[in-house]
């Protein structure tokens, strides 16, 4: 008896496209914040401005954060065929986002110690020549915010799927679930520091014509807690899919309401969704049925979820020893 070719049942796990554009943006925006940093840290030293200072460091780590988002998308792109990654190399992406956030956070802390520090010792303000510095930055930093914007606008959509035997469904999905968690990491980055170089040039402003010198440090004080908000926003999303917590997606009742509606003489023994890519899930169903129910017509139902682009099917035949059946829409075990 001869071994049988398995060449039409192998498919890609490469679930992510890339985005090229974002890549080569993220490293543009790497570039123009490291030198646009060196400027605000040696201004800020030099006419001892708090605010200043504060969005030089901030810039620094803004610089080295989205350094580490251009890596996770050079390492994603470069190690897509390495077959060691079971589901792709999309998650690199993702935990170059989270890595960013816990960056983010420790600049939080560093602004807030920083400027209470200032607050509790002020002292005396070069402001003509700290204003304009400061408003580059935030020059700099809306060009960087837009060239990491137009990345968002880069994505393929390909409207074919097709099904395996062995339990994939491939698709590339136009939902709405096309969220780059590496690049909105490195856009945050570059809108908290436009945040703090507003706040910075209202509290020169403040401070030079009005006399408001305490204002500086409180600005820093008001930043530190505006990003300080972002990266825990950030660290969720990430953290979230980072630790396949998706039991919760809207695809997961989907697929409960496809089982209940196609397949009312079978029931729900097991389910595991997680996500692979940008909107796009893997799956494993388990079904207990009374029917010559088989996988292949199981992942024919649930192929009108484009973002299913993995599913494995499992199914028991009720009656069998230790078998009890149960009605669809329920679950066992």
């Amino acid at each position: 008896m001869s071994t049988p070719d398995p060449a039409p049942f192998l498919h890609s796990h490469q679930f992510n496209e890339g985005n090229p554009l974002a890549e080569k943006n993220t490293l543009r925006a790497v570039i123009i914040t490291a030198v646009m940093m060196v400027v605000e840290i040696v201004a800020g030293y030099t006419l001892n401005s708090m605010a200043l200072l504060a969005d030089g460091w901030h810039m620094s780590s803004h610089a080295l954060a989205l350094g580490v988002s251009a890596g996770a998308y050079v390492l994603a792109r470069r190690l897509a065929t390495d077959r060691r990654f079971a589901f792709g190399t999309w998650k690199i992406e993702v935990l170059g986002g989270y890595s960013s956030a816990l960056l983010l956070g420790v600049v939080a802390i560093l602004m807030l110690v920083q400027s209470i520090a200032h607050l509790v010792h002020p002292a005396a303000i070069h402001y003509d020549q700290a204003i304009p510095i400061a408003v580059v930055g935030l020059m700099v930093n809306l060009l960087c915010a837009w060239l990491l914007k137009d990345g968002h606008h880069h994505g393929h959509d390909h409207g074919h799927a097709h099904a395996h035997d062995h339990g994939a469904v491939h698709s590339h999905s136009g939902h709405d679930h096309h969220h780059d968690l590496n690049l909105r990491s490195a856009y945050l980055h570059v809108v908290a520091d436009a945040a703090t170089s507003v706040l910075a040039i209202l509290a020169l402003v403040g401070g030079r014509f009005l006399g408001i010198g305490w204002l500086d440090p409180v600005m820093g004080i008001v930043g530190a807690v505006l990003v300080a908000q972002w990266a825990a926003s950030l660290l969720k999303q990430s953290g979230r899919v980072l630790l396949d917590a998706d039991m919760d997606a809207p695809v997961v009742q989907e697929i409960r309401d496809v089982i209940a509606e196609k397949l009312p003489s079978s029931a729900i023994t097991d389910l595991h969704v997680w996500r692979v890519g940008k909107g796009r899930y893997a799956c494993i169903l388990g079904l207990v049925s009374d029917q010559g129910l088989t996988p292949a017509a199981v992942r024919a139902y649930l192929s009108v979820h484009e973002e299913l682009v993995h599913v494995t099917v499992e199914i028991a035949r009720a009656g069998a020893p230790g078998m009890v059946f149960v009605p669809a829409g329920n679950v066992l075990g």
